[in-house]
């Protein structure tokens, strides 16, 4: 009985350090699947965490206009970056703006096409800083689409946008005077999506 008894003690801590080598294998599996399906779908699960948020300076888009534009007044203003692979001209038709929080209001970017030959452009964005991204909305914006020019032509794009009242309701929010609103032009190439992106340095 003793003999038995001892046998099947023997028997249980010699299959028990297999099965917790079992389970951390299985342990360590699920976790590299995990990752891998984030680093397969982080670029899209991060851009749609940015554009819910605000994270990054990344800005709302809106359907349509403020109701409510408050007394207080906050100044835009505009930067604009052309990738080097992108031979295009662009910039802000206007340094900066200072609008009623609420107010809708449009500013315009130039850009030329310097090039002999018909190109397409697609711009990322962002505010700084960060905290603004939550309350800047965009009604239009030559953002939400590609932009295509033919050689040597020139176009004024425009961006129409009001900053949410909500935001003098954020301890941080409140206190912001400036906001900057900066884009980047990037040559369209084929497979690559647009997306809200710090601006390049």
């Amino acid at each position: 009985m003793t003999k038995d008894l001892e046998h099947k003690t023997e028997t249980t801590k010699a299959e028990t350090p297999r099965q917790d080598h079992r389970a951390v294998v299985m342990t360590l599996l699920g976790m590299i699947s995990v990752m891998t399906l984030i680093v397969v779908y982080s670029p899209e699960l991060y851009n749609m965490f940015c554009k819910a948020t605000g994270y990054g300076g990344t800005t709302q888009r809106v359907e349509v206009s403020s109701g409510d534009i408050l007394k207080e007044t906050i100044t835009v203003k505009f930067d604009a970056t052309t990738s080097s692979k992108l031979n295009w001209k662009f910039k802000p038709m206007q340094r900066q703006i200072t609008a009623h929080i609420g107010e809708t209001v449009t500013a315009k970017y130039m850009a030329k096409n310097l090039s002999d030959k018909q190109v397409t452009g697609s711009a990322v964005y962002n505010v700084t800083p960060e905290i603004a991204g939550s309350y800047f909305n965009k009604i239009e914006c030559f953002c939400f689409t590609e932009q295509t020019l033919d050689a040597k032509q020139q176009v004024e794009m425009p961006v129409m946008f009001y900053v949410d009242p909500e935001i003098v309701t954020d301890k941080d929010g409140k206190r912001l005077k400036e906001i900057t609103l900066s884009y980047v032009f990037y040559l369209k190439e084929k497979g690559v999506k647009a997306a809200s992106l710090a601006p390049v340095k």
